[in-house]
């Protein structure tokens, strides 16, 4: 018997600007690549489709949200589609004496959500799941067998055998939110290659998620067994040069055989202009102009790119001098982007005779400042560079629009 599935994960649905007059725009792309992926589960009648966590940016949603993911599943309902999704950490509700958005959507039969239930000896227990409740850790379809397993942290190559202790079936898929090292680009939430293995002689196909680059991991023979297909649009800068899309898979026995099908999301560039040895700030606006002009050349005309700039060099006047509102104004002319961030790691150089004194650049003041203050506790010795990446981190996020703590504290599990 021939089974047909769509695996997607990391939709991101609610991420936004929320500082940004087109927070409508963006928010809406998150809806519009998840749509064009029922459409396609739909067109294709496939049997499922799998989300392999982080449907949701974050755990606590507004209410438009949950609508608008209802409408945007919808089609798959009326299609008789079952969509298996696993909870990935953005999904986490840190408070767990409410239901969730996502059990919310189970219950409703939007989404079956797999999470299975543990022993008292710490070992796993995949029940079937309920449809009347919305609960379980695994479905059966057409003689396949899905298991699920959402976010569980850093310590997820502890898990495996236990996992696989826990399957007392054939023909297996598992369905897990979690990354691997020198595959993902994530910091937190992986595992080793050779942690990972034991899955593929339990499973014929392990459904990954949480990173947002695509790849497909192989056993020591050569076969592929995990695959991760990304985030089908792009959720932060450093994914503009991703390929963007999902996995059409068709079973035949147990021979699996998969389709990398593209989407298309939002334009997003990243580029540095370079500044140095300009004398005075109209040279210096004139200057980022014709680097920007020539960085934009290949961006679709009316495609609205998210960008970030980063301005380097050693100028001879103050940085504040080329303000932010007129850097804007400069690429409002240009390409009308959708959401700009700009990061000025100019540095004012002053001249005595022959000798220069270079000014330090804010970045560098801040990291300084950081490392002082955390290196002055000895309990984080050793960590100095890590924890103040982190510390800056957060900073970003709550600067890229004031986002909620689940958002905040999903930062924390791999520091702690």
């Amino acid at each position: 018997m021939t089974i047909r599935f769509i695996h997607t994960a990391d939709i991101h649905l609610g991420k936004t600007y929320r500082t940004s007059d087109n927070e409508i725009e963006r928010y809406e792309d998150f809806f519009r690549v998840l749509g064009c992926i029922v459409a396609d589960a739909v067109r294709e009648k496939v049997d499922f489709l799998l989300i392999a966590g982080d449907l949701f940016h974050t755990g606590q949603i507004l209410p438009r949200t949950f609508a608008r993911t209802i409408e945007t599943l919808q089609p798959l309902k009326d299609a008789g589609i079952p969509c298996i999704a696993v909870e990935g950490n953005h999904d986490w509700i840190h408070r767990r004496d409410s239901i969730s958005w996502m059990e919310a959507l189970s219950q409703m039969g939007y989404i079956r959500l797999l999470r299975p239930s543990r022993n008292e000896d710490g070992g796993y227990r995949f029940d079937p799941f309920d449809p009347e409740n919305g609960v379980g850790g695994q479905i059966e379809i057409k003689g396949l067998n899905i298991y699920g397993l959402g976010y569980i942290g850093a310590q997820a190559g502890n898990h495996v055998a236990r996992i696989c202790e826990a399957v007392t079936t054939g023909n297996n898929l598992l369905l897990f939110h979690v990354g691997l090292w020198n595959y993902s680009p994530v910091e937190i939430g992986n595992m080793q290659p050779q942690e990972a293995l034991p899955l593929s002689d339990v499973f014929n196909y392990v459904a990954l998620g949480h990173g947002h680059k695509p790849y497909i991991v192989l056993t020591d023979e050569g076969r592929p067994y995990a695959f991760n297909p990304g985030a089908p649009e792009r959720v932060n800068f450093g994914e503009e040069k991703y390929d963007k899309g999902y996995y059409l898979v068709t079973v035949a026995g147990e021979q699996y055989s998969h389709e990398f099908r593209s989407t298309v999301p939002r334009p997003m560039l990243v580029t540095t202009v370079n500044l140095d040895g300009v004398e005075n700030a109209a040279l210096a606006l004139e200057n980022f102009r014709s680097q920007m002009a020539d960085a934009l050349s290949g961006c679709p005309k009316d495609s609205r790119p998210l960008l970030e700039v980063k301005l380097i060099g050693r100028i001879a006047f103050h940085p504040f001098e080329l303000g932010r509102e007129r850097l804007r104004l400069v690429l409002e002319e240009l390409c009308r982007p959708l959401h700009v961030e700009i990061k000025n790691h100019l540095s004012l150089v002053t001249r005595c005779g022959e000798v220069e004194n270079v000014q330090k650049s804010l970045a560098e003041i801040e990291r300084e400042v950081l490392g002082g203050l955390i290196s002055a506790n000895s309990l984080y010795k050793g960590r100095e560079e890590e924890l103040v990446s982190l510390s800056l981190s957060i900073r970003d996020q709550v600067l890229k629009g004031d986002p909620d703590g689940e958002e905040l504290l999903s930062l924390l599990p791999g520091a702690l």
